[in-house]
């Protein structure tokens, strides 16, 4: 399966030189198996990333490598034209943020003061949290609604609450680029939308990029505006989201049939599956 690198040259913010993240040539394996092969890609301002594909297809071990918590195989990672190689830790935490897809809290703390750690990178001097950093954790917190949840301690929270909790820890990071593994697991259907929601207004107030994984692919084709599909054989489709999450592209990548279904302007992809037979 070929990538479709016809992107390259399109949606790019001018007051960039340099786009803020792009895989050159990139190859990740694991033993034997090889999950993605010579992956060349721009991930411009402005723009959100879906990656899909099946359990195993490689989804959190290309959004670590994009993180620079793993190496690659062949090639390399660029965060503003820079390889990640050459980051200072703590700089490339200012433009830089992740979400892993498995959050553990070891001991009890405010909800505040664990949004709070990912100001880290900004702080100076003593180390202390300015009011600048408090304000930032607040508006964190009020962006997905958590704003009742400071005083709470995150061992009290649910797994969907804890997940949000997560996500405000990142925006309040402050970095441009957003690299979120599976943000939307342990969510009903309401916060899983409000979290969309809060990322694509996000996207847009700034010069800003989210890559995250998700195994819903309506949620995708409605939020995302770009996607990279892993058929976990080293192929991948990457472009425009409703030009890569199709039903025969994802079909083919999931091993089951899917179906596009439309009703006036609303499209849905479905699992098919035949109809018992009469006796």
């Amino acid at each position: 399966m070929s990538i479709d690198a016809s992107h390259h040259a399109s949606g790019h913010n001018p007051a960039y030189e340099k786009p803020l993240l792009a895989t050159h040539a990139l190859t990740l394996r694991t033993g034997a198996r090889t999950l993605i092969e010579g992956l060349t890609q721009c991930f411009d301002a402005g723009e959100i990333w879906c990656v899909a594909g099946a359990n195993g297809a490689g989804k959190t071990t290309l959004i670590a490598t994009l993180a620079g918590l793993r190496e690659s195989a062949a090639g390399h990672v660029e965060v503003d034209g820079i390889a990640l190689r050459d980051w200072q830790p703590v700089r490339l935490a200012l433009r830089r943020a992740l979400m892993p897809q498995d959050v553990r809290d070891a001991f009890s703390a405010s909800v505040l003061d664990t949004v709070l750690l990912n100001r880290y990178p900004h702080l100076v001097g003593w180390g202390w949290e300015s009011e600048e950093d408090r304000a930032a954790a607040h508006a964190a917190l009020a962006t997905l609604g958590l704003e009742a949840f400071a005083a709470r301690d995150v061992l009290s929270l649910s797994g969907g609450e804890r997940q949000r909790v997560a996500l405000a820890a990142v925006l309040c990071q402050g970095a441009p680029l957003l690299l979120l593994d599976e943000p939307l697991s342990h969510l009903d259907l309401h916060h899983q939308i409000a979290c969309m929601e809060a990322l694509s207004h996000w996207v847009n107030t700034g010069s800003r990029v989210v890559v995250f994984s998700c195994h819903d692919l309506n949620l995708a084709r409605r939020y995302a505006t770009h996607a990279l599909l892993l058929d976990g054989r080293g192929g991948c489709f990457a472009g425009p989201v409703r030009d890569v999450l199709t039903a025969e592209r994802a079909s083919a990548a999931f091993g089951h049939p899917l179906r596009l279904i439309r009703e006036g302007v609303h499209e849905a992809l479905v699992a098919a599956f035949e109809l018992p037979r009469e006796r």
